[in-house]
């Protein structure tokens, strides 16, 4: 049943593709198709990215609530941005390369996720509503701090920081796909190499131990890997808070106390529909009258409340 669940999203996330390639299509394919691919192949990129983050957070922090983003990382990209142009000052900022300024966040925001999620999960695994209220807090700091720069700064170099501090599906530079592609794929082969080791440790810290696996190890690599994906995705794309959350608890629904193996393709392919075939009927369609991200946090604000609310009511 799964595979077949697996095939059917599979041929949705192809049509998805066809229609974002050629609706609306206008002039020659030798402009369009090269102009449009770029863009596909960053929404790809994303599609990968966020859910298995996502996956992986929330089996180290053996939570189905926790994200990256709910923890506090949107407010965290913010932060960086607005430290490179208080840093750098606006005018180098801009004048850096497109692929400069892609790696540079990247680095920085490894670097400090890394940080941020190994402090959350230094003693706090099992208490996950201290969890939630550290992240806010975390989220509360950066943004304090961020706001304390924004005041120093030229209200022009303010206006370049408010462009990144939003999730950008119709403005991706078509360059950068290259460099995220290659962290991308080096993640995803380290992180499809885990999945059974996830798969144990999803059973309890306890039994993964009676079983011969090393809790502490496997948590450290799959954060590593969490980190590079979630700064690959940021950096592309901007921060989106609810969209791996909104993905992975479809996931859960079509395919059930699946492993890993199964539950990460059914993620993937889900964030694939939901961002291909949503931006192509927004773009296409309804000539971009609202942004995808705020469609796609309005419905996954409403999974977390939900999933929040059958929580508690446990």
């Amino acid at each position: 049943m799964a595979r077949n669940r697996l095939l059917t999203l599979g041929v949705a996330l192809v049509l998805c593709m066809l229609g974002y390639m050629t609706l609306g299509a206008q002039g020659g394919w030798g402009f369009i198709l090269p102009f449009r691919g770029a863009k596909l192949a960053a929404l790809l990129l994303v599609s990968l990215a966020i859910p298995t983050s996502t996956v992986l957070f929330q089996t180290i922090t053996q939570n189905r609530i926790l994200t990256p983003a709910i923890m506090g990382f949107d407010a965290l990209y913010v932060l960086v941005v607005t430290t490179l142009v208080f840093t750098l000052g606006g005018q180098e900022y801009v004048r850096l390369p497109a692929m400069g300024q892609f790696a540079l966040h990247v680095i920085l925001l490894m670097i400090a996720s890394f940080l941020l999620f190994g402090t959350l999960l230094g003693q706090m695994r099992q208490d996950v509503v201290r969890m939630i209220l550290t992240g806010i807090i975390f989220g509360v700091l950066f943004r304090s701090i961020t706001s304390f720069l924004q005041r120093m700064i030229d209200p022009n170099e303010y206006a370049m920081i408010q462009v990144s501090s939003y999730a950008r599906f119709s403005r991706i530079e078509t360059e950068l796909p290259l460099i995220g592609a290659a962290l991308t794929a080096v993640s995803m082969i380290f992180a499809w190499r885990m999945r059974h080791r996830l798969d144990v440790l999803e059973l309890g810290h306890d039994v993964a131990i009676n079983l011969g696996e090393t809790p502490r190890r496997i948590t450290l690599q799959a954060l590593v890997i969490v980190a590079a994906l979630v700064s690959v995705s940021t950096a592309l794309v901007g921060p989106i808070v609810f969209l791996g959350l909104l993905v992975v608890s479809l996931a859960h629904l079509l395919v059930p106390a699946a492993r890993h193996a199964v539950l990460v393709p059914c993620s993937i392919l889900i964030c694939g529909i939901t961002l291909v075939g949503g931006q192509a009927v927004l773009e296409r369609v309804l000539g971009l009258s609202t942004p995808l991200s705020v469609v796609i946090d309005l419905l996954g604000g409403v999974v977390f409340l939900a999933l929040l609310l059958r929580r508690m009511a446990k």
